[in-house]
């Protein structure tokens, strides 16, 4: 799953959902949704997200797909396009993908982040669409008592990152409902998950360690990674000695979880990326050098092995791949490997960039300026201001500063509108050191 909290708009990855035909907009889909008395589905995604590469490799698609959007009305929401992006921002998107199902009267009906397998995404697809996952039947459910709707009210806010609105909403209830709720182990994960949200909002570090450390001794399944990354990052300004302490008892429940439900022939959790590198990032935090490159090495083997030579058999593996390899420092490997991407995907941009962007850091200016070119003919929107950003950074490198500033002119005059805080940092980047 790809976070979208400042990070994620500078990954650039090849188109990943497959073309589908549909409304244009995301308004012209709900309009239609209403004409129609059908809910809407909006796959929020992007070019440059890996994990929309597995939902589109492995789910959206066959007969169960077929049968799903005969039911719906399915709308693709570009996270770099400005109208999708303020749609994410108003329904609170912070994952991709993101599926969120919206019924004819404008309420969300719910909705899924990150990949699933797919028998997983299709029963959950139904859950949603029976009308039982509305947040107004949840919370009428819940007043009269129900603890399993407390629960699922408290897991809605979470999926929509409304840490405070959620707790907020828990201490409405009658005192007898939250006195006996809070003695019930479902209600009690989601109200810490509640309250790591929150904690991450402060930046308040102890409050993420808290909170984390008792949502991981829960019940999480495929989320493990992503809470395990929120305690490590929280961590990092501790002394060794500490951060050791806090960090070692997650140690033996993560070798299980990645022994039981990633590392196997039939993996239960879709985002293996996430997870081992959360493995290597706790080897690395504990000092444990062997063991974050055996658990790297093994991933990328096992990549090997699933590719069987054929990068396009599998995008998603491929790109893992990839990252597995800039993880265990292996420029040999990734130099021939990313040359070999290029190769397989030429109707991608993300690829050239990937290369170009990385031999312009290690101060091969000369030779990335190629790739970063080839790559800005076919990027388009946010991701063709980043692109600009690195031909810039060769350019003067490069001491070809007058093609530079023509560089920023051009890109600023065709995304600036669209893009302002992007454009503007691409000005700067003609001033600034490095």
């Amino acid at each position: 799953m790809k976070r979208l909290l400042g990070v994620l708009l500078f990954g650039l990855v090849a188109t990943a959902s497959v073309a589908h035909q549909g409304p244009a907009s995301l308004d012209e889909a709900l309009a239609q949704g209403k004409r129609e008395h059908k809910p809407v589905l909006a796959d929020f995604q992007a070019v440059w997200c890996y994990s929309c590469y597995f939902m589109a490799s492995h789910v959206l698609n066959g007969k169960e797909w077929d049968d799903l959007t005969d039911k719906v009305v399915f709308y693709e929401a570009d996270a770099d396009k400005p109208d999708d992006k303020a749609w994410m921002t108003k329904l609170g998107v912070h994952f991709l993908p993101t599926y969120v199902l919206i019924g004819p009267d404008g309420e969300e009906l719910g909705r899924i982040l990150a990949e699933r397998p797919r028998k997983t995404f299709y029963a959950e697809v139904a859950g949603i669409l029976s009308g039982d996952a509305r947040l107004s039947k949840q919370k009428a459910d819940a007043a009269k008592g129900s603890l399993a709707a407390v629960a699922d009210v408290l897991d809605t806010y979470q999926l929509r990152y409304q840490g405070s609105e959620g707790m907020a909403w828990f201490d409405t209830l009658p005192p007898m409902v939250r006195n006996v709720s809070d003695k019930d182990k479902r209600v009690a994960l989601a109200k810490q998950r509640l309250l790591l949200l929150q904690a991450k909002d402060r930046k308040d570090a102890q409050g993420i360690v808290d909170a984390a450390t008792k949502v991981l001794a829960g019940k999480i399944g495929c989320n493990r990674p992503y809470v395990l990354g929120d305690l490590l990052r929280a961590s990092t300004s501790r002394a060794p000695e500490a951060k050791r302490s806090l960090l070692a008892p997650q140690k033996a429940a993560y070798d299980r979880f990645l022994a039981s439900q990633v590392f196997t022939a039939t993996p239960a959790c879709a985002d293996q990326r996430s997870a081992v590198l959360a493995a290597a990032d706790l080897d690395a935090a504990l000092g444990d050098g062997a063991g974050e490159r055996a658990v790297l090495r093994k991933a990328i083997d096992l990549s090997r092995s699933k590719l069987a030579g054929d990068l396009r058999s599998d995008r998603n593996i491929a790109d893992n791949l990839r990252v597995y390899l800039v993880r265990a420092k292996a420029d040999g490997e990734l130099d021939t490997l990313e040359k070999q991407l290029i190769a397989a995907y030429p109707e991608d941009y993300v690829y050239n960039y990937r290369y170009g962007r990385r031999l312009v850091e290690s101060g091969k200016a000369a030779e990335g300026l190629p790739y970063l070119d080839a790559a800005a003919k076919k990027a388009y929107g946010a991701n063709r201001i980043t692109v600009a950003t690195y031909q810039v950074r060769a350019l003067r490198a490069l001491n070809r500063d007058d093609e530079a500033r023509r560089r920023v002119a051009e890109t600023v005059a065709q995304e600036g509108k669209a893009f302002p805080e992007q454009a503007k940092k691409l000005q700067e980047s003609l001033t600034s050191a490095g």
